[in-house]
């Protein structure tokens, strides 16, 4: 069974503490939902064994953590909280505990501001993460060397996967579930923690980004874009489309998205080819031409750089399979 370590340090968000608790533990084999039946994980809170400060605001209460950092450290994920004061440098014993789990191949996992813990550790240097857009200069200015991304709501980068704002640790936990089980005993999960599988966009929607100072929205674009996806688009052409030029249309786009058309483009056809694959029998060709790439080759370097895996593996992991 996998287990999942959930650290409880002191200071750690309550939220980030009981989301992954939540969610691994009504995990259960398709068609065992519930007891008497096993969940598909073994979730330890695991801490120094004292009593631990939790607080959220001006409210806080204390938990003791019934494991320890030894039974983190046996675990096959390690699930590290926010902190209310993430600037500050993570306990030693903590920085070693996870450098020697991601050296031995445990997978990490930061919610919010728990990126600054791992960022500590220097195993995101020249990687992709991902935090809470308030957060984002803080920690680019601390850890230059982390490639933040603070228009999504989680990055998988294979071995560590980190997320945006507190409830975008749902979405990242159902992901888990989806890439370790397949697409059937996540959508299950989903169902009985009422939640969708699969939320649309990312924190783009919710950025108090600066709006364009002319110009109207570039939803319909973004449509066009979409019901376009297998056509050969340069930024001329989408410019043309916008009735624009290609730097107002890049202006546009970044206040708008968090993103340049291009970089939106791709993802919008990487969402297309998750899509396709999961529900179709398609070969890998012919989902690279459905979704605008120009070959294979294309698709199976940007599906790698983003998902983390090949279209054959995630084909392979994500397809339902019968009960």
């Amino acid at each position: 069974m996998h287990t999942v370590a959930i650290l409880a340090l002191e200071r750690s968000g309550g939220i980030d503490i009981s989301i992954p608790c939540m969610i691994f533990a009504q995990a259960y084999p398709m068609g065992h939902h519930g007891p008497p039946a096993r969940p598909l994980y073994n979730v330890r809170v695991c801490g120094p064994m004292v009593t631990t400060t939790v607080p959220y605001g001006d409210v806080a209460f204390r938990i003791l953590p019934p494991y320890s950092w030894a039974d983190a450290a046996a675990a096959d994920t390690i699930w590290i909280p926010g902190l209310s004061r993430y600037t500050e440098p993570p306990p030693e014993e903590v920085i070693r505990l996870l450098r020697d789990a991601h050296g031995r191949g445990v997978r990490l996992v930061a919610i919010c501001n728990g990126v600054f813990v791992l960022a500590a550790t220097g195993l995101l240097d020249g990687r992709r993460a991902a935090t809470h857009w308030t957060h984002a200069a803080t920690l680019s200015s601390l850890y230059p060397d982390v490639r933040i991304d603070d228009a999504v709501l989680f990055v998988d980068d294979g071995d560590i996967l980190t997320t945006a704002g507190g409830a975008a640790g749902l979405d990242l936990c159902l992901h888990l579930v989806r890439r370790d089980h397949g697409s059937a005993v996540a959508a299950e999960t989903a169902r009985h923690t009422v939640m969708p599988l699969q939320r649309d966009g990312g924190q783009a929607q919710v950025v108090d980004y600066v709006r364009p100072e002319t110009g109207r929205s570039l939803e319909p674009v973004m449509r066009w874009l979409e019901d376009n996806l297998a056509t050969d688009l340069t930024l001329e052409a989408v410019a043309c489309r916008a009735g624009t030029s290609v730097r107002t249309l890049n202006r546009r786009f970044r206040a708008q998205t968090g993103t340049t058309p291009l970089q939106w483009l791709i993802g919008r056809r990487l969402q297309r080819a998750r899509e396709l694959l999961e529900t179709t029998d398609l070969s890998v060709e012919e989902v690279a031409s459905w979704c605008g790439f120009s070959s294979a080759i294309t698709l199976r370097q940007h599906f790698r750089r983003t998902v983390g895996t090949t279209p054959l593996a995630y084909r392979q992991t994500f397809t339902p399979h019968p009960a």
